[in-house]
């Protein structure tokens, strides 16, 4: 069901600190906290003798006392004292541990074989220190439906036309032609529209007055992160092959989404642009916007995830589907590869 060597984001860093704080990350329950030095530390939620979780417990210094008889673990999940036994600590007292690394404002943690936990594939974010780009403080949302359907939905520039009518609709987002193209890190759906009103979310931040070229790029990559890339610019300077002139308005929306468990997904995001580096009105403005749209998302996604899971009458696919449809075979096939070594 999900594909484990990998990175997921588990959180924003700054939301992890001196407590237990309990997760769930693909069905398994975890238990993240920081060191005294400021690492990040990941645990299986449970301790080995009658599986309370070690969140209900007390960090002491480094390491994780539990609440029940005060079996501790150190950062690795190794078991350092047995009070009640203090000569004999069981073999068998180890709780799983995961690999956790803080990059980019995130938390990112590794699900798989840690042997296999290399912080150089945590997905990159081109121009993250370039001080010419300004980013927004991003936001988390926790939706009752299955990551696949939020995955669909990031590869479906169709639906803006429907369900964000004020935010990132506009003239052509309903029936211009889109174009497919596999990668070797997902699937890509594109299309430019050509000298039409840019939509009401980017109506303001556009650098340019009157109708624009505009491209809507929406890329999602293994496991499920989406690099959703709108550019605006001038008439006539549009086009697959046209480079960006002075004027030209790029904002790129990452979308990391989690599994909490089938029926439910973690969803974090942040907008990145090629403008107003240190404006924070504008930061603030397009977080709100973008809050409000991914909002209409959930709305519309969880009754999807209830329809589909216990549907009356058999679905269809549209044409505008190909793309999901490529990412969840692309998906499929690696997770087979995975669990068969």
């Amino acid at each position: 069901m999900f594909l484990r060597n990998c990175w997921y984001v588990a959180g924003w860093s700054r939301d992890y600190g001196r407590d237990l704080k309990a997760e769930t990350f693909l069905g398994e329950e975890i238990v993240l906290y920081r060191t005294e030095a400021g690492a990040p530390v990941a645990l299986e939620n449970a301790c080995p003798h009658r599986k309370l979780p070690l969140s209900e417990g007390n960090l002491k210094g480094d390491t994780v006392e539990c609440g029940y008889h005060g079996l501790t673990f150190d950062c690795s999940g190794t078991c350092v004292a047995a009070p009640t036994q203090k000569d004999h600590i069981p073999r068998r007292a180890v709780v799983r541990s995961y690999p956790v690394v803080d990059r980019y404002r995130l938390l990112w943690i590794w699900m798989g074989d840690p042997d296999k936990a290399d912080p150089d594939l945590i997905f990159n974010i081109e121009n993250f220190d370039n001080p010419r780009w300004g980013y927004t403080d991003g936001g988390v949302l926790d939706i009752d439906c299955n990551y696949l359907w939020v995955v669909d939905n990031l590869l479906d520039p169709s639906h803006v036309a429907w369900v964000h009518v004020t935010s990132f609709a506009g003239a052509g987002t309903d029936e211009g032609e889109l174009v497919v193209e596999k990668t070797e890190r997902g699937v890509i759906v594109s299309r430019w529209i050509y000298g039409q009103p840019p939509s009401p979310y980017y109506a303001g931040l556009v650098k340019f007055d009157g109708v624009c070229d505009r491209l809507q790029h929406y890329e999602m990559c293994l496991p499920a992160i989406a690099h959703n890339m709108s550019v605006y610019t001038p008439p006539g300077t549009g086009g697959p092959d046209s480079p960006p002139v002075d004027l030209t308005y790029i904002n790129i929306s990452y979308n990391f989404m989690t599994p909490i468990t089938e029926n439910r997904t973690r969803y974090f995001w942040f907008q990145h642009r090629n403008t107003d580096p240190q404006d924070k009105t504008v930061s603030e403005q397009m977080n709100a916007g973008a809050r409000m749209a991914f909002e209409e998302d959930r709305a519309v996604l969880e009754k999807v995830h209830a329809g589909m899971k216990s549907p009356a009458t058999p679905y269809i696919d549209l044409g505008l589907d190909a793309g999901a449809k490529q990412f969840r075979l692309m998906l499929s096939r690696r997770i087979e590869a995975e669990q068969t070594g």
